[in-house]
């Protein structure tokens, strides 16, 4: 105990206050608590925040959970970037406590020489609001004062001004005993962090030339990737990743498909780095000078595109740091250097770093690395392997990248044990690669996206349906319908999602007996022929832009948290809806697994999730295909893999009837109903908090119950066309 009233399960907190909750700049945070007190008089609470600056912000009142439970909701929107810090604060309500006993007394027929004393109460706590309300209210406040002490008026008119300012009190409370929890903090980044759209080249394949009898294969450069911005921003990609663009080393080169051998023209991969050029700080001649990297970075910009840089802490065996800084490495009982192994496979053109031999060396070069490429204007970094480091150099690395430029964002590609994952989340990474990749069925994604929607005041998911790495069966024996689905899932599901080059070309041979690319452009050039191919329609381009605008054009799908599932009795489909209770925005997305067959379904869809009562009917218009449909509760749907694998529903809420002619009416006698203890306060006090922490909507004084669930008009999708099966599969 730290105070008067007990302030209990505070959230958001990440690891008992260890670390900081994340959000990002206007996300809506929902926070809780759980608070009580002893005996009958009410408590109220509240959340007081301070921004980086130190400033405070105005309070945020909390309204009751579900009745009986003492739980405390409420949201907050953090403004700008930084660190802000929150804490909860518990208080004794003296309006609320005096308005549930005056409104039980009366309604038990008391009278006013019965409530001389409650009357007398009511002077005095509204008497103290009189300096609390806003200036242009407070001629209301001390109107109800001089209504109580008004012995000449009836009871009912003596109390009803007092008992009209419940809502004004309400968000200007009286508050006694106060007692505040403790300091709780998060982190805000740039919306960058949370809502994004990542697409992944190797610039050296870009523009590059084939070999020939008579000429050896040529190397794109930064200059000539430049031709390949305006395809990439034309998808809809706002975030343009590179693998490492550094000096790739020559001892233990790699040849094509990870074969030991390198012949003399073989370019080896990206991530084996450094050699005689240079290391982490340096730029692969090949691929132009620094002034051409800056040209490139400043023509993404152009295109709206940031660029993000890999950040892979290892080196070729010709590293600079391996002459430099030997006792960085592991050295074996034979005296060499240990190269990299993830058993099968083995990186012999790799050499870990060691962590704990020179740990305070090793920071500080690696701090210097990312601030000298923060310094080219590079904010986002994507980090190769960083559950192969210790989790303390991450934490303090990353602070104090953020205490130099807070708007930096880092990308974690761990696929590992699931606390691990979490892990890197909490001590700061920005986003994470997640096992979206593996769940393939609709149970398993729903229960999986679930989980991330549980994390989220710590972990942002970034959905990839393939990387130079991964090349799941899924696409590689699905056809182009299970690349559509794929990307529906991917960019629909999460705020932030990804692909590397070639999901938009249908590649999906792979290498014998592997998850991975056959003829994998991490060790050589792979120029491709956008332009022919989508001249040709053999390009998924087109659809991934469709994708990207429908993810712009709706605020619903730029946050994690208001994800929510839909039940549907047909388990090859999935369904689920995005809720924006701001601008009212919502989309629902139905979405088969089945790359091969029609799937047919009927939902049965949680309406107040969508903003809607349950026996409600709305439109909602097909982003995929420009169809309008009439949905209630529940929805037939049929999905042809071949036409379009899902719906893509946005609602369109009917308008309000038109407001009734004002009617002279006489003067109503006021009368005043006992409320219930748990929810005393009258209109204010009585607005649950919906599961998600965010407040629902005001209730009403003619609120009512909520009505049985009406099977509605079963009118759905209706085809328009017969199935047509496209049997073009393209490499």
């Amino acid at each position: 105990m730290s105070g008067r009233f007990p302030i209990e399960d505070v959230s958001p907190s990440v690891a008992c206050g260890r670390y900081p909750a994340k959000a990002v700049v206007d996300e809506i945070v929902p926070v809780s608590a759980r608070a009580y007190r002893e005996g009958h008089d009410a408590l109220g609470c509240n959340v007081v925040w301070l921004g980086p600056d130190g400033g405070a912000r105005p309070f945020t009142r909390m309204r009751p959970g579900e009745p009986g439970q003492d739980t405390w909701h409420a949201t907050i929107r953090p403004d700008t970037v930084g660190e802000w810090e929150f804490a909860v604060e518990a208080f004794q309500d003296p309006y609320l406590t005096w308005q549930n006993a005056v409104t039980k007394k009366i309604a038990a027929g008391q009278g006013a020489a019965e409530l001389a004393n409650d009357l007398a109460e009511g002077v005095r706590v509204l008497t103290a609001a009189v300096d609390l309300v806003p200036p242009a209210d407070a001629d209301r406040v001390r109107a109800a004062v001089a209504a109580l002490d008004d012995t000449a008026l009836d009871l009912p008119r003596r109390v009803a001004p007092a008992l009209e300012l419940a809502d004004l009190l309400w968000d200007h409370p009286v508050r006694e005993l106060v007692t505040t929890g403790e300091r709780h903090r998060i982190w805000v980044d740039r919306p960058r962090a949370l809502y994004s759209a990542w697409y992944e080249f190797f610039p050296r394949s870009e523009g590059a030339v084939p070999a020939t009898v008579d000429e050896p294969a040529r190397s794109g450069t930064f200059l000539t990737a430049i031709d390949r911005l305006r395809g990439v921003a034309a998808m809809g990609f706002d975030v343009l990743y590179l693998p490492p663009i550094h000096p790739i080393g020559r001892v233990n080169r790699k040849g094509p498909n990870n074969s030991l051998t390198a012949g003399p023209d073989d370019v080896g991969s990206p991530w084996a780095i450094g050699a005689a050029e240079g290391g982490h700080d340096a730029i692969h001649p090949d691929l132009g000078t620094p002034a051409d990297f800056r040209a490139f970075v400043a023509a993404a910009a152009e295109e709206g595109l940031e660029v993000a840089m890999d950040l892979a802490l290892q080196c070729a065996p010709d590293h600079p740091w391996v002459t430099e800084h030997p006792e960085w490495f592991t050295t074996r009982a034979d005296g060499s250097i240990a190269y990299a192994e993830n058993p099968p496979k083995k990186y012999q053109d790799i050499y870990p770093l060691n962590f704990d031999n020179d740990p305070d060396g090793i920071r500080a070069e690696v701090l210097r690395v990312v601030l000298h490429w923060v310094g080219e204007g590079i904010k986002i970094f994507r980090v190769d392997n960083p559950h192969t480091k210790p989790f303390d150099f991450w934490h303090s690395l990353i602070a104090e990248v953020k205490r130099v430029d807070p708007d930096v964002l880092f990308l974690a590609e761990a696929f590992t044990r699931p606390a691990i994952m979490h892990g890197l989340g909490k001590i700061g990474f920005t986003q994470s690669y997640t096992y979206f990749t593996w769940r393939t069925s609709a149970a398993e994604m729903r229960a999986y996206c679930e989980e991330l929607v549980a994390a989220a005041d710590y972990m942002r998911p970034n959905f990839w349906p393939n990387t130079p790495d991964i090349l799941h069966s899924s696409l590689q024996h699905g056809g182009p319908p299970m690349f559509k689905i794929r990307a529906v899932l991917a960019a629909l599901l999460s705020p932030s999602w990804g692909m590397y080059a070639g999901f938009e070309l249908f590649e999906h041979v792979a290498r014998p007996g592997a998850e991975e690319y056959l003829d994998n452009e991490k060790y050589e050039l792979r120029p491709r022929d956008w332009a022919a191919a989508e001249a040709q329609g053999r390009s998924l381009a087109p659809f991934i832009a469709t994708l990207n605008r429908i993810r712009r054009e709706n605020p619903a799908l730029h946050r994690l948290r208001n994800l929510r599932f839909h039940d549907i009795d047909n388990p090859a489909l999935l369904c689920w809806s995005k809720h924006d209770p701001e601008t009212g925005n919502t989309v629902i997305v139905v979405c088969s697994f089945d790359p091969q067959t029609v799937q047919w379904g009927n939902t049965t869809l949680d309406m107040p999730a969508l903003g809607f009562d349950w026996h409600e009917r709305f439109s909602v218009r097909d982003e995929l295909t420009g169809a309008g449909y009439d949905w209630g509760q529940r929805n037939p749907v049929r999905l042809d893999p071949y036409l379009q694998p899902a719906h893509v529903l946005t609602v369109r809420r009917p308008a309000p009837p038109p407001a009734p002619e004002p009617a002279a009416t006489a003067p109503v006698a006021l009368t005043v109903e006992a409320v219930p203890e748990e929810l005393s306060g009258g209109t204010a006090a009585t607005r649950p908090a919906q599961p998600d922490g965010l407040p629902s909507e005001p209730a009403t004084a003619d609120a009512r119950p909520r009505p049985r669930r009406g099977k509605g008009r079963k009118r759905g999708d209706v085809p328009t066309a017969p199935a047509r099966k496209d049997a073009r599969w393209t490499s």
